[in-house]
């Protein structure tokens, strides 16, 4: 296995990550109450913390990072994680088994997410045609699709410089 050195540049949930949390945390709530739910203390402080963070973020290190949370248990992170990921304001990304914010609560997509195996980053691609064949695919198959998560990996634009 490669030695990973921590990396410098920045990719996660660039480019669809919002560059001002305030307003998309308010973003969030509306959106939120348009699909009849809350976006509670708890969630919306999980979001900005996904929001606020330069790289994926795992469970156990958002709930480390709830500060004045005393409550919080990983359930509870879990919990918060599950609804962000519902209402469209979060992803999973499953080989690193963490965490990404998104800030295309306009639309429903898929993701598609481009990992690099030397830094760890993580970026997610607005692959459209690639979502639009993934659903026609498995329509032809007779299945609903509600969601994907497609994960690429390989060199980051900056470790391959």
């Amino acid at each position: 296995m490669a030695h990973v050195e921590p990396h410098t540049h920045v990719h996660a949930n660039t480019p669809c990550s919002p560059q001002d949390v305030e307003a998309f945390l308010s973003e969030a709530e509306a959106l939120s109450a348009r699909k009849g739910q809350r976006l509670t203390r708890i969630r919306r402080r999980v979001l900005r913390l996904l929001l606020e963070s330069a790289e994926p973020s795992k469970a156990y290190d958002l709930l480390a990072n709830l500060d004045g949370e005393g409550s919080a248990k990983p359930p509870t992170v879990y919990r918060a994680l599950d609804f962000l990921q519902e209402v469209g304001l979060a992803h999973k990304i499953e080989s690193l088994n963490a965490y990404v914010a998104c800030g295309h609560t306009s639309h429903k997509h898929s993701a598609v997410f481009l990992i690099c195996d030397e830094c760890g980053a993580a970026e997610e691609l607005h692959a459209t045609a690639t979502t639009d064949a993934l659903q026609a695919e498995t329509s032809a198959a007779g299945f609903e699709m509600r969601h994907a998560v497609i994960e690429a990996r390989g060199i980051c634009r900056d470790c391959a410089a």
